[in-house]
């Protein structure tokens, strides 16, 4: 098991790998690689999204555990997106990082898209999602107190959640039309995803409802159980 000592450099990580390296990988899946190197770049950013998460690592014995918590918590998110319309992927990414941290959420989100895309179809399309859904997690860890504290804020996060997925999304929607940004056309794409946007958004607060607590619960009895 790695795991990396130096603190800095941790932290160093910890905002380089999801803010720099990982948005560069999606943006030149798209732009510099054509749709049959897509699983290359797909598979890099999956790479990276474990970096992040061994940098949360304090030390092995607990790394270890937390690992299994997350393979567990990917496993009910990607068998979730078999669900028709509603998707509960967000959701349990939310509380994956509120509980487990940034870079356990990060991971979760990314490799939910990565993996349930062997069913429902890889592509270029498949580094934003994980870009998207591991911000989303990442974000959420880095609040994840308030988040506790007031469901009105996580709900509120999950209707904005919901907006951001969709934003991100048409970043690439522009880049993979135009093979480069423009402003006109994002705000065309971004305007007639909107029915889109608000069913992820009432998806998301739908499932934080129900999930939120029962899976809080248990994972607060784990880590009190197991020192995680």
């Amino acid at each position: 098991m790695i795991v990396i000592e130096n603190r800095k450099f941790r932290s160093f990580l910890k905002i380089v790998i999801p803010f720099i390296l990982i948005p560069a990988a999606a943006v030149s899946g798209v732009l510099l690689f054509d749709e049959q190197k897509h699983l290359i770049v797909s598979l890099t950013v999956a790479l990276l999204s474990l970096l992040l998460f061994y940098t949360g690592f304090e030390k092995k014995s607990t790394g270890t555990r937390r690992m299994v918590l997350v393979a567990i918590m990917t496993a009910i998110s990607v068998l979730g997106r078999f669900i028709p319309f509603f998707k509960p992927i967000t959701a349990i990414t939310v509380i994956t990082a509120m509980y487990l941290g940034s870079e356990a959420g990060f991971l979760v989100g990314s490799l939910s898209a990565l993996i349930s895309n062997f069913y429902f179809g890889q592509g270029p399309w498949t580094a934003f999602q994980m870009l998207s859904w591991g911000l989303i997690g990442w974000i959420a860890g880095v609040i994840a107190v308030q988040l506790k504290k007031s469901n009105i804020l996580l709900y509120a996060y999950g209707v904005l959640s919901g907006i951001a997925f969709s934003l991100i999304m048409d970043i690439w929607t522009v880049l993979w039309y135009n093979a480069g940004f423009d402003t006109k056309l994002y705000i065309a794409s971004v305007t007639a995803a909107i029915p889109h946007t608000v069913l992820y958004a009432v998806s998301n607060v739908i499932f934080l409802v129900v999930l939120a607590r029962p899976f809080g619960e248990k994972l607060e009895r784990i880590k009190l159980k197991y020192g995680v």
